[in-house]
């Protein structure tokens, strides 16, 4: 039997899937009228297992999974690092300081552009998401240690 790429990720997918349904299992759902604090993570979950079965049983069609180049590894493992870095930072710094840095490090050094444009891409989205989630949508944001 022949691996495929589709297959292998389909079924990675609906791990995934499951194991986070496990680890959010004790958020409460609520129901549509009353939806409680597990009602989304749960319907996300629900598309990524959905997605990921559609994967797993159209995967014949996708190309073997030794047919694959590994040109762009080192580029996916700079994303993958500075994607686990924010993660560790986010509740440290802030979420304003460190969605500019981590913008600035994927567009300015990941992506090689202008570093200028790229530090100021960083500032303006993380400005607007802290507006929009911060201030309009009145969500708690982690403001970091500078802040408080």
């Amino acid at each position: 039997m022949t691996l495929r790429r589709d297959t292998v990720a389909g079924a990675v997918f609906v791990a995934i899937a499951g194991l986070l349904w496990w680890l959010s299992d004790d958020l409460p759902v609520g129901s549509l009228a009353m939806p409680g604090a597990g009602m989304m993570p749960m319907i996300a979950i629900g598309l990524i297992a959905l997605f990921g079965l559609v994967l797993l049983f159209r995967g014949a069609a996708s190309p073997p999974i030794t047919a694959g180049h590994w040109s762009d590894a080192d580029h996916a493992l700079r994303v993958i690092v500075a994607t686990a870095l924010a993660a560790f930072l986010y509740t440290r710094l802030g979420v304003l300081i460190t969605m500019t840095l981590l913008l600035f490090g994927l567009v300015g050094l990941v992506e090689r552009r202008r570093l200028v444009a790229a530090a100021l891409f960083g500032l303006g989205v993380a400005a607007v998401t802290w507006f929009v989630f911060g201030t309009l949508l009145k969500a708690p944001l982690p403001s970091g240690s500078f802040w408080t």
